[in-house]
């Protein structure tokens, strides 16, 4: 019987198929011309709400006169926790194909007049994005387009995101080189995309390819602003800068956006690991081991003090009441016994505790649970609005525990309220 066993768990283990959670399943692509039902070569560029450290307001990218795609081109549907953090995940006009390197090309033109007062406005609201710092954020290909540079120690520090321009204004400058002009802002109207993928090559998956596919592992971009003097991609080696004040009457300013496009070749990471050269960028906090043990000495201190306190007390209550001989001592209460009378005695303001209690262990079982889906891989980084999503249902269903425990400590407390309860735990703390 033993034997059987042994000999049918291979059979059962070679059977089994594994899945890929919901956004996370890799995408091959492929040259132009060579697409089938297993990889693409179109690789489409996605772009999400321009946000700054300098204000709280989120924008739209078309909140900006930046070039826009047809209307034909459909937005991804958001799950509810893309829209509870304000990501408004838009297409793009770029057009990328797969192994398909471009220099330079052609995006758009914007052509702004004094004519119309629309114009001036757009161009203002440049300059006022410009001097807040407001970045762009980018998806390929479910991955964050990000920004990557050396820092003092010779490591590569990669951000998600880049500015739309930068600015020299009251002895202050963002831009990468010196700029001529002072108190200006100059838009980034060219981007240097970036693409890493792996081949396949001596992988099962990409035995199919032959060296014509593979998977994106990276997207990286270097923001120019390249004033072309109206030839577009011609090289003259200035920035390009916004108007600093309304344009005068018959003045015109014209914005050619570009972009150039590169494929490199790593073989090195693989697509399971795309997502490690953005977490070890981010920044590490050094433990403090000094502090922690500093405050760990301190606390164990305080809390040894307190209990010698304690013990000394309740030590001489203890021999006080062995010395008690006659009935009307005995009857007197004091020390530790002064106590008992209001360990059973319900609370003034009962009804807010149990909702609070009840309330907090509705929080307490989401946190949970939500850390358990993070630590089964459910809540990858990749499928976008999961971890929110996750927590807004977990905290929704689990309406019932904390309703359980808020009627249980209320009715022990002796209340009778029990329909302003029910209506207290799901409405005073909602989450």
């Amino acid at each position: 019987m033993k034997c059987s066993g042994i000999l049918v768990f291979p059979i059962l283990l070679y059977h089994v198929q594994s899945f890929y959670l919901p956004g996370l399943a890799p995408v091959n692509y492929c040259r132009s011309g060579e697409d089938t039902n297993t990889c693409k070569s179109q690789v489409d560029l996605y772009v999400n709400r321009l946000n700054t450290e300098e204000s709280v307001i989120p924008y739209e990218y078309n909140h900006f006169d930046f070039c826009l795609p047809s209307e034909e081109l459909k937005s991804p549907v958001e799950n509810l926790g893309q829209v509870v953090f304000g990501e408004r995940i838009r297409p793009s006009p770029y057009k990328i194909r797969f192994m398909e390197n471009q220099t330079c090309t052609l995006l758009c033109k914007k052509t702004y007049s004094s004519n119309d007062p629309q114009d001036n406005l757009k161009l203002s609201i440049l300059r006022k994005g410009i001097g807040l710092n407001y970045q762009h954020h980018w998806i390929v290909d479910n991955m964050p387009v990000t920004t990557c540079y050396d820092t003092e120690e010779n490591e590569q520090f990669c951000t998600t995101g880049f500015p739309m321009g930068c600015y020299s204004k009251n002895g202050r400058q963002t831009c990468a080189k010196p700029v001529s002009k002072m108190d200006a802002s100059y838009i980034h109207n060219h981007v240097d995309l970036t693409i890493t993928y792996h081949s396949g090559a001596k992988e099962e998956w990409g035995s199919q390819f032959q060296q014509n596919g593979g998977r994106i592992i990276s997207v990286k971009v270097i923001p120019r602003s390249i004033d072309y003097k109206g030839q577009p991609c011609m090289q003259t080696g200035d920035y390009l800068s916004l108007p600093t004040k309304n344009l005068e009457k018959g003045q015109t300013f014209e914005i050619i956006y570009t972009y150039s496009v590169t494929f490199i070749e790593n073989n090195k990471v693989k697509w399971s690991s795309r997502w490690d050269y953005i977490l070890e960028s981010m920044q590490h906090t050094n433990i403090q081991w000094f502090s922690i043990l500093n405050s760990a000495v301190i606390v164990l201190f305080l809390s040894g003090m307190v209990a010698m306190i304690l013990l000394r007390t309740l030590h001489k209550d203890i021999a006080r009441y062995n010395q008690i001989d006659n009935g009307e001592d005995a009857q007197e209460e004091f020390g530790w016994k002064l106590v008992h009378g209001d360990v059973f005695r319900p609370p003034r303001k009962g009804m807010l505790l149990s909702v609070l209690l009840g309330s907090g262990v509705q929080v307490f079982c989401m946190t949970l649970v939500t850390l358990a889906f993070a630590c089964l891989g459910f809540l990858s980084p990749a499928n976008r609005g999961a971890l929110m999503t996750c927590a807004m249902v977990l905290y929704v269903l689990l309406g019932s525990p904390a309703g359980y425990v808020s009627a249980r400590i209320y009715k022990s407390f002796g209340g009778e309220k029990w329909k302003s309860n029910v209506l207290l735990t799901s409405m005073l703390a909602t989450g």
